[in-house]
């Protein structure tokens, strides 16, 4: 991840990312067109979540005649892998498999991506635990009994 950038991006900001990453490089126009078409933001909105993004270090800008042209900073797959950790790592670890259950079962996951995801859970087995003991509290303490 580069220098400086930090690793948190709100929904909204996601939306802004989602257009960079597509379009590589953009203006805060073709941005500004896109969300008011999508999600019917003001323009000031958006240019609100470009500043923010801009001022995280997870958009720069370069100036080209007179407007701004934006590019990420991050890769799509570094941000989406950096919040899919972040994300799981604020749930108990007892309950992390049964999270990664619950998405699969509530995500639209092509075969291709099924026959990864087994082959990697297969590895995964290979040196997994038998029992993942919790991590919240030291469940030795008085407090539990």
């Amino acid at each position: 991840m580069p220098k400086g950038v930090t690793s948190e991006i709100t929904s909204a900001e996601w939306e802004v990312m989602r257009i960079v990453w597509t379009l590589k490089q953009t203006d805060s126009k073709t941005i500004i067109d896109v969300l008011s078409d999508k999600k019917g933001w003001s323009p000031s909105t958006i240019k609100t979540l470009v500043s923010r993004l801009v001022k995280k270090k997870i958009l720069s800008a370069q100036k080209h005649k007179s407007k701004n042209i934006y590019f990420a900073n991050i890769e799509e797959k570094d941000a989406s892998n950096l919040m899919a950790i972040n994300s799981v790592e604020n749930i108990c670890c007892m309950r992390q498999g049964a999270v990664i259950k619950y998405l699969i079962n509530h995500l639209d996951i092509s075969k291709p991506d099924i026959d990864n995801l087994i082959k990697t859970l297969e590895n995964k087995r290979t040196n997994a635990k038998e029992k993942v003991n919790c991590d919240c509290l030291n469940c030795d303490k008085e407090v539990l009994k």
